[in-house]
């Protein structure tokens, strides 16, 4: 987009738009790996009246736009997103306990979600203790660990349709699959209601912390990532193959193959996004070469790597 067309878009979404929006706004301050361009466009959306606004926009100017959390399981291409990136904001963070359920806004983060319902007595979430995550970016990868998923525990998704409608979705009309689900394609997701248990609170809390130490244990947190970069083939951990096929440590730039964890890439401190890209290729390369299986990515790329 050219800068008088971003001037453009700036002024209206400046003059009709209550929340917070800049042009040019470095992502490597809103990703959890530390990388990536700029957004043409960025922006708060703080209510379902301002969504509707950036939707609108990025409709009338033949913007792409693009919902980013909290920064996690995103690398964003050094070129930057040539559209409109939204935050959802302040109406976007509620969270409310009705008996064994929860209904929270896609903008809450995993762990406030995890600690209110250990609050609560309520089972089921434990998993997420230290996921860097929202609930939005959760539910739209079925984000999970230990085992479970989010999308074990869900009972309905209301979404932002591109009809500009709220739409509830439940049962048949949501799927889940390995850090995949069907809710991409079927609008902004801005609210879901989770199906907990009761529990007991010093279990729950004992299970938090059982997997908390073992992600300590195990995962580079000291770091900036992205968590894991590829998706477990059926029976196999992607992690071992890639230490097998002698990738542990590989680095290019200030990116490299976590010592810790082979299937986590780290930002030893200056690393772009075109250093985290060729590495995950050769990682992909030599895991073929040298097992005969292709990892599936994980990770979503945003904006242009060619």
């Amino acid at each position: 987009m050219n800068r008088v067309v971003t001037s453009e878009v700036l002024n209206q979404l400046k003059c009709k738009f209550k929340g917070n929006v800049v042009g040019n706004e470095p992502l490597s301050k809103h990703t959890t790996l530390r990388v990536g361009g700029a957004a043409t466009i960025f922006a708060i959306a703080d209510s379902l009246e301002e969504l509707r606004l950036l939707l609108q926009t990025s409709t009338d100017f033949e913007l792409p736009y693009f919902i980013i959390g909290k920064g996690s399981n995103l690398l964003v291409s050094d070129r930057g997103f040539p559209g409109i990136v939204v935050v959802l904001g302040k109406d976007f963070k509620g969270i409310s306990v009705d008996g064994s359920h929860i209904r929270a806004g896609a903008g809450v983060s995993l762990q406030v979600l995890v600690q209110k319902a250990l609050e609560n007595g309520l089972k089921g979430l434990a998993f997420a203790i230290g996921i860097p995550g929202s609930l939005g970016g959760a539910l739209a990868l079925n984000a999970g660990a230990h085992g479970h998923a989010i999308g074990d525990v869900v009972k309905s998704v209301t979404v932002y349709t591109s009809d500009c409608e709220l739409k509830a979705l439940g049962g048949l009309e949501l799927s889940f699959g390995y850090r995949s689900s069907s809710l991409p394609s079927q609008g902004v997701i801005v609210e879901a209601v989770l199906r907990l248990e009761k529990g007991d609170t010093n279990l729950i809390r004992a299970e938090m912390e059982r997997y908390f130490r073992k992600r300590k244990r195990t995962q580079p947190l000291k770091l900036p990532n992205v968590g894991s970069i590829f998706k477990n083939p059926p029976g196999l951990s992607a992690g071992k193959l890639i230490e097998e096929a002698g990738c542990k440590g590989l680095r290019m730039g200030d990116a490299q193959v976590s010592l810790k964890h082979a299937n986590f890439i780290v930002n030893l401190g200056n690393a772009s996004a075109h250093d985290v890209y060729s590495l995950m290729r050769r990682v992909q390369e030599e895991v073929f070469r040298v097992k005969g299986i292709l990892l599936e990515t994980e990770v979503t790329l945003v904006g242009d790597f060619e």
